[in-house]
């Protein structure tokens, strides 16, 4: 069946659209993919316990925070800057506060700086992507452990990596159902 110029382009333009929609339907594990083996934009590994290996090298870890345009919470890293050992595992802590008059629910994203240390700060524990509901007047302090993988020191451009830095920026999400029904009184929503 030969198709005529009407239906040619209506084909072709549906596929475009297929093609296109299915792009950007993988387009977002993929680039995560590709982040976390290239450890391009900073992204870090994760780990369920410190390195094996602690060598007598060191590295600066600097820390630092900040919170997305009108969020109402402060927040803080509790020390500017750590100097440890390349594969020991260190601990660190920022503090979130609330100083409104309502519940308020927020998640941290992190970076890492510069890029090429991204694939090579190892998170063991952290309280990034994970819902945070601080109450009115609340103050937190949140661990995040860590460490530096020691194959820095071999690796072509890690070698050059003397100072770390990792940064988590705070924006508001929306309150828990639950959390949210309490705060309007809606008791039939709660299970």
């Amino acid at each position: 069946m030969a198709l005529n110029g009407k239906n040619k382009t209506l084909a072709q333009t549906v596929g475009v659209v297929l093609v296109m929609g299915a792009l950007a339907w993988a387009s977002v594990p993929f680039y995560d993919w590709f982040c976390r083996v290239t450890g391009f934009g900073g992204v870090t590994n994760t780990a369920d316990a410190g390195s094996d290996v602690i060598l007598d090298q060191t590295i600066k870890i600097r820390f630092d925070a900040s919170i997305e345009r009108d969020f109402p919470w402060s927040f803080k890293p509790m020390q500017r800057e750590m100097e440890m050992r390349i594969g020991e595992t260190g601990l660190a802590f920022y503090e979130a506060y609330n100083p409104t008059d309502l519940p308020v629910a927020g998640s941290a994203s992190y970076n890492v700086t510069p890029y090429e240390a991204g694939s090579f700060f190892t998170k063991i524990d952290c309280f990034c992507f994970e819902e945070q509901v601080l109450q009115p007047g609340e103050r937190v302090q949140m661990p995040v452990t860590f460490f530096v993988d020691p194959e820095i020191v071999t690796d072509r451009e890690g070698q050059y990596v003397h100072t770390i830095t990792l940064g988590y920026t705070f924006y508001e999400i929306d309150l828990p159902e639950a959390q949210a029904a309490l705060d309007t009184g809606d008791k039939t929503n709660l299970n």
